[in-house]
């Protein structure tokens, strides 16, 4: 039984697919007696189905050899496309990761939408976005996993969209589209290019590749750069960072897969693709760059957010770019283990504060205050959640730093700096929300909120256990102490000091948030302060460089070529039209029908033709062809 489980987990994206096409009948209304909520219960049963299926094949492969199954798909000449599963402990681990969270995600929006009457059209794209997500995880095949990152953009737009009758959202679904198709192109452009230099497109195929690539160097880093465009967008990286902060205009059940699985996806594809950003440093250096940029900006901005689901969104930004920074520095452990502990740290984080959203009917954190005695499994929710975020001991982003900064022979002063001001920020940041929201005297909007109903309390429980269980899961797994640890002669000051710096870091934050009075109402009156404060708030204006650069050329770009298209490409067209026309016209006047005239049209013909030669100095054409005819 356990050998035929093994052998079809291809079958576990199905389960998704499956379980979207069986909620039609009430997603489309053709059965309304019932109501659209047995749409979800089959869904459900569906994800739940995949999860089994997956655990008892994660259970039989533990310790066995990674296994493929390969479809040909297209072979043309020297072409040969197919896609290809890999069956490994870590790939079927990461797709019990996406089934166990997609699974508390539904059973979570039983009680979020519970008065949604589209729920049964929610729960539909739910196991689309499900299909993907597993498919994703366990593909060895990089146009395989391209196709897929094309189901999950159409998933976002659908799911940011759900709620179309809002302006508002159909912005942010229509942005989170673009957005991401601007990298998808770019990392299909890599692909063809990989594919024309006569390498296969399978993962493991790339690494034999990438040790002795027959292309010049350059060459090698427009392809990196190419390859890394698409986990840009999916990751909401600078400068593709804007859709996701958009992007929580959705339902909180979506937020909860989208900010822990979903960007997971693109950083999990990055991760594979690794030995071809080994190249050249420049690949490299860009993933280092793009990381540092994103992380230090994403937790500055968060800083400054009331909305209480954009406060996290970019602390998700934050932790993504921590993960190119490892792949950059060729950490790939050290990334998997930050994707591992931040999904589902963020996971729970957005359950907790989507009860909060559905009870108090808002979203700004300074209109709210006193939920610990009236929430209380809500307050354990986000307290945990954040513990499991930020590097305190010992919860599972304490073990990963201190793999990741005891790990180096030379810890880079550079990289301690950004870890200490990330978990300095995200925990100033998770206690400062935790401040205004459930601490202090209670508000209007908050004297009669209720604990969750059982539909969402059952799963933030449930994660709140496997957040306390991290450690132990990653010590089964051989992931946590097995690392080698520098031994003290060999390692720098600042790489001594690491862990306790960034140990003191996370309490400061804990201590500044909750320390520090918040004014919802006064801004600073300190010019500078101010600035800082606008700066922050709205994202150090990035949309706004956008519509004064990218936008304006491409609006510009775009009114010159419909003129273009209007008066140089149509108007020579109609000129031609015309000019036929009337000549058209002018020889019907001339035309007699006697035979004289047509006579003298021929003459007056080879006479301007002759005329015509003459001019142009191409008399030898004609003196040649009668010397040809009469030689």
């Amino acid at each position: 039984m356990s050998e035929f489980l093994l052998q079809n987990v291809w079958l576990i994206p199905v389960y998704g697919i499956t379980g979207a096409l069986l909620t039609l009948p009430w997603s489309l209304g053709l059965i309304r007696r019932t109501g659209p909520r047995p749409a979800a219960y089959v869904n459900l049963i569906m994800t739940f189905l995949g999860l089994l299926h997956g655990s008892f094949a994660f259970t039989s492969l533990w310790n066995s050899p990674p296994q493929q199954l390969s479809l040909e798909w297209l072979q043309v000449a020297d072409l040969h496309l197919s896609l290809v599963i890999e069956i490994s402990p870590v790939n079927l681990g990461a797709m019990e990761l996406v089934t166990g969270i997609c699974f508390m995600a539904q059973l979570y929006g039983l009680g979020y939408l519970e008065k949604d009457w589209s729920i049964a059209r929610f729960y539909g794209l739910m196991g689309f976005f499900e299909a993907a997500l597993s498919g994703l995880a366990i593909s060895d095949s990089l146009l395989f996993s391209y196709g897929l990152l094309e189901v999950l953009t159409l998933s976002t737009y659908l799911l940011v969209g759900f709620w179309y009758a809002q302006p508002l959202v159909v912005t942010a679904a229509r942005d989170a589209f673009l957005t991401k198709r601007v990298g998808d192109i770019l990392l299909l452009m890599g692909i063809v290019a990989l594919s024309s230099y006569g390498t296969g497109l399978t993962f493991s195929e790339l690494e034999t590749w990438a040790a002795n690539p027959p292309l010049p160097p350059w060459e090698a880093s427009l392809v990196g750069l190419a390859l890394i465009a698409g986990p840009i967008g999916k990751c909401a990286q600078f400068p593709l960072n804007l859709w996701l902060d958009e992007a929580m205009e959705g339902p909180n059940p979506a937020g909860i897969i989208r900010n822990s699985v979903v960007v997971s996806a693109g950083a999990y594809v990055l991760l594979k693709m690794e030995p071809v950003f080994t190249i050249t440093p420049i690949t490299s250096d860009a993933l280092i760059l793009i990381g540092t940029l994103t992380t230090l900006g994403a937790s500055l901005v968060a800083l400054a957010q009331i909305d209480i689901k954009r406060t996290l969104s970019h602390s998700t930004s934050a932790y993504l770019g921590l993960v190119f920074i490892a792949v950059g520095l060729n950490q790939v452990d050290v990334a998997l283990l930050l994707l591992l502990t931040h999904a589902i740290a963020k996971a729970l984080l957005f359950m907790s504060i989507g009860a909060v959203i559905l009870n108090t009917h808002g979203q700004n954190i300074t209109e709210m205050g006193g939920l610990w005695s009236r929430m209380p499994a809500t307050t354990s929710a986000f307290v945990v959640g954040s513990a499991g975020l930020v590097c305190l001991f010992p919860l599972g982003t304490f073990w990963t730093m201190r793999r990741w900064v005891n790990g180096f022979w030379e810890l880079p002063l550079w990289l301690l700096v950004i870890l200490v001001v990330v978990n300095f920020c995200s925990s100033f940041n998770l206690m400062r929300v935790f401040h205004c929201v459930f601490l202090g005297k209670p508000k209007p909007k908050t004297r009669r909120s209720p604990e969750v109903v059982w539909q969402m309390a059952v799963p933030m429980v449930s994660l709140i256990l496997m957040t306390l269980m991290v450690p132990f899961f990653l010590n089964q797994w051989q992931l946590l102490f097995t690392s080698a640890i520098s031994p003290l002669a060999e390692r720098s000051w600042h790489g001594i000091l690491a862990l306790p710096a960034l140990m003191v870091a996370g309490a400061l934050g804990v201590v500044v948030g909750l320390t520090i009075p918040l004014n919802p109402i006064s801004r600073p009156r300190q010019f500078v302060l101010r600035f800082v404060q606008d700066l922050l708030a709205y994202d150090f204006y990035i949309d706004r460089i956008y519509n004064v650069t990218v936008v304006w050329l491409v609006t510009a770009l775009s009114k010159l070529t419909a003129w273009f298209d209007r008066y140089v490409v149509d108007g020579f067209v109609n000129l031609t039209g015309l000019a036929t026309l009337f000549s058209g016209s002018a020889l019907r006047y001339n035309v007699s029908g006697q035979s004289q005239f047509y006579v003298l049209t021929i003459v007056l013909g080879m006479i301007l033709g002759l005329a015509w030669f003459m001019v142009t100095g191409q008399w030898t054409i004609i003196t040649d062809f009668w010397t040809n005819q009469f030689a």
